[in-house]
């Protein structure tokens, strides 16, 4: 894996992880956008949803799941989750991601 997330999931670099298993890890973003502001990672990488395919679907309900229950485990009923596929859509990191943002009033649409 050759991005920054990669270097995490192996544990090269340092990050304030929140959940992880077999399948996800999950961590605080150094650039919070929201009071709670988690980024929640496939351990299989895969660069964004627009390049999924159908053996992935599985395992990214299981990062689906793994959003929830991170914001709920910290005490949040209201979250956003968000990513984005593509840098013209303004992914920066290309490993499949998803933001989850809680502890604010979230305005639509997000910009």
């Amino acid at each position: 894996m050759s991005t920054i997330f990669g270097k995490i999931i192996r544990k090269e670099i340092p990050a304030t992880i929140v959940y992880e298993d077999d399948q996800a890890l999950a961590f605080e973003d150094l650039h919070a956008a929201a009071p709670f502001h988690v980024l929640v990672i496939p351990k299989k990488e895969i660069v964004n949803v627009g390049s999924l395919t159908p053996e992935d679907a599985a395992l990214v309900g299981h990062v689906l799941w793994v959003c929830q229950k991170v914001a709920k485990d910290a005490g949040f009923s209201d979250f956003r989750v968000v990513t984005n596929s593509g840098a013209g859509a303004g992914q920066s990191v290309f490993h499949l991601h998803f933001h989850v943002l809680a502890g604010r009033s979230l305005s639509w649409p997000p910009g």
